[in-house]
């Protein structure tokens, strides 16, 4: 008769010690000083040898588990924001982090660990600014968007039609969905400064020539209020808009050289302006500084908030690819109620542009500077009519709010067109004025940022070569990606100080 191996109170083999391997559960460790007949040695052989192969499986289920489970860990280490405080390295000693030992390494290249790894390494971190730090588009974020919209006409520079892209602000509730993101359609009750009262007098009064053969002309301005009226918006941005909100650019071109620091951007997505409530802005028209204004310290000292910008990269102080600080947004609108509309775009999009410059101040300690200053100008006007709006930070610790000052408000096409050139002067002055000063205070804050030692000449290639890596990427996520729920919407972060920098690309290397 066989002698079983005994089994537990319970009716179970315990589990076996750590020391002893693969030995199977339910048999004895074995003992030299006990006797056996050669006839039982071999029975217990033969099912030490069987229990080996049936209990093979959970030792490979374990092992899969632990690199999971150390996968998990690699793809989540971007989200951290601090360093682990179980790490301890020294001179002599390498860290140790979570019983793992880790030799010690030289500094990388903080430019070629992004685009690597994409994101910023460790010891960056560290900075108070931290949530600054350009974020990562996602690759399966852009694929979605992609397929999404592939049964729309598809439109330049990732510009939505101009119907969809009002539809969100049509709602009056979408006011309420600002105000949950500390942006406010209304006065502070702190107000503005004095001086940023004063400066908005000056704007409105200062004398501007204006120009002497246009569809404003006297003799033809009446006719001119007649055609555009029960137009649409693209009408009237053909005929007037630009009599309402003169062109930066133009005027650069026809001699104000003080102007060729600006660039402008009409009816572009801010595609690189880390979002605020969902989807991007995309004003008919906004103005700020082009890359070429900035110096090449300027540029090293603004690259790890820049990120790879060309291929998609988002920051605090970007709005498309070129525009840099957005200062001023003009929208257009026709019909009932309209000017609410073009109001809630331009709050969304002022919004953005306040928050560069706070943000970019409060990086230097310099954020009273810009408490309740105004920041920005946004212009909202239909076929008859103009409102203009400053755009200024209420600064309290570390929380910012955002609010909106009424500059005026007026008709144009009232009194024989005695307003007709109020909003016009109003923006050369602007321009002429007060952005001088304004990209000067920018400069003198960018200049106290700290100096990271980027290789700003390896990011314009970096980031040109990863754009056409990104391209060909989401061509063939577009041709891989399952049909999904038409209902489902790609949501961008909407925190301001969203810890998360950013996360490493699926499928790069």
């Amino acid at each position: 008769m066989a002698h079983r191996a005994r089994l537990p109170p319970g009716g179970h083999a315990s589990p076996a010690p750590k020391d002893q391997g693969q030995r199977p559960q339910g048999v004895a460790k074995h003992r030299t000083n006990r006797r056996r007949s050669t006839r039982l040695q071999q029975k217990l052989t033969r099912e030490s040898s069987n229990s080996d192969q049936s209990h093979s499986y959970p030792a490979k289920n374990t092992t899969k588990r632990r690199v999971d489970a150390l996968d998990h860990d690699i793809d989540s280490s971007p989200k951290r924001s601090r360093r682990s405080p179980k790490a301890e390295t020294t001179p002599d000693r390498p860290a140790t982090i979570n019983g793992i030992t880790h030799e010690p390494t030289e500094p990388t290249n903080p430019t070629e660990f992004w685009a690597r790894q994409g994101h910023w390494p460790q010891e960056y971190f560290e900075l108070d600014m931290e949530h600054l730090l350009a974020r990562k588009k996602s690759l399966s974020s852009l694929g979605r968007k992609r397929s999404n919209s592939a049964a729309s006409t598809a439109t330049p520079s990732d510009q939505k039609p101009r119907e969809e892209k009002s539809a969100p602000y049509r709602d009056s509730r979408y006011e309420t969905l600002l105000e949950t993101k500390s942006s406010f359609m209304g006065k502070s009750s702190l107000d503005i400064t004095s001086a940023s009262k004063t400066l908005t007098t000056s704007l409105l009064e200062a004398p501007q020539a204006v120009p002497e053969d246009s569809l404003f002309r006297d003799d033809i301005f009446e006719s001119t209020c007649q055609k555009i009226q029960k137009r649409n918006e693209a009408r009237v941005i053909q005929d007037i808009t630009r009599l309402i909100v003169p062109s930066a650019e133009s005027l650069a071109t026809f001699g104000a050289k003080h102007l060729d620091v600006l660039v402008e951007s009409v009816n572009e997505g801010w595609n690189n302006s880390i979002p605020l409530a969902g989807s991007r802005p995309q004003p008919d028209y906004s103005v700020g500084f082009r890359r070429e204004a900035f110096t090449d310290d300027q540029l090293a000292k603004l690259s790890p908030f820049l990120g790879d910008f060309l291929a998609g990269d988002q920051s605090f102080f970007m709005g498309t690819y070129y525009l840099y600080f957005p200062f001023l947004t003009c929208e257009v609108k026709c019909g009932a109620a309209a000017l609410d509309v073009a109001d809630r775009q331009n709050a969304h999009s002022m919004t953005l542009a306040v928050r560069a410059v706070a943000e970019l101040f409060r990086a230097v300690k310099r954020e009273g500077e810009v408490h309740r200053q105004i920041l920005g100008f946004s212009v909202s006007h239909d076929h008859n009519s103009v409102r203009i709006y400053g755009h200024y930070p209420v600064i309290d610790g570390k929380n910012t709010k955002y609010y909106r000052h009424p500059i005026h408000k007026f008709y144009f096409a009232e009194s024989d067109g005695k307003e007709k050139w109020t909003a016009y002067r109003f923006t050369k002055n602007i321009y002429d004025t007060w952005m001088p000063a304004h990209f000067k205070a920018i400069c003198s804050a960018i200049d106290q940022l700290p100096d990271l030692d980027f290789d700003v000449q390896s990011l314009p290639e970096t980031g040109l070569s990863q754009s056409l890596d990104s391209h060909h990427l989401s061509q063939q996520a577009e041709q891989d990606i399952q049909p999904s729920d038409p209902g489902q919407e790609d949501t961008p972060g909407t925190s301001f100080t969203d810890p998360r920098v950013g996360k490493r690309r699926k499928g790069r290397k």
